[in-house]
């Protein structure tokens, strides 16, 4: 069984939604981190505002962030540094729909 590093989940006031995971897993050509992730907020109806992950079946590189349609690479130093940088933007997207 993976190792669990972050699961958490919570709801803003607007309805809007977060959710985190991280387990570690087996260093692979997939996962050279050993870290599978899933960084997500979605809107109050569940549809994806911003989503940091590493699923392999994107052709952008190991890290990535979906916005909308978009999927595009994103630099990984850490997992922490990489929570960090998703948290300030899902700031930023709730500040900005919120206004």
């Amino acid at each position: 069984m993976a190792e669990t590093l972050l699961d958490d989940e919570f709801t803003y006031d607007d309805g809007s939604r977060v959710v985190v995971t991280a387990h570690l897993v087996p260093e692979s050509e997939e996962y050279p981190t050993g870290i599978k992730y899933r960084f997500q907020y979605m809107d109050a109806e569940g549809n994806t505002l911003l989503r940091f992950d590493n699923a392999p079946h994107h052709d952008v590189g190991n890290h990535h962030e979906h916005r909308d349609e978009d999927i595009e690479a994103v630099a990984f130093e850490s997992l922490t540094e990489h929570y960090q940088r998703f948290k300030h933007e899902v700031d930023t997207i709730y500040d900005q729909r919120n206004a």
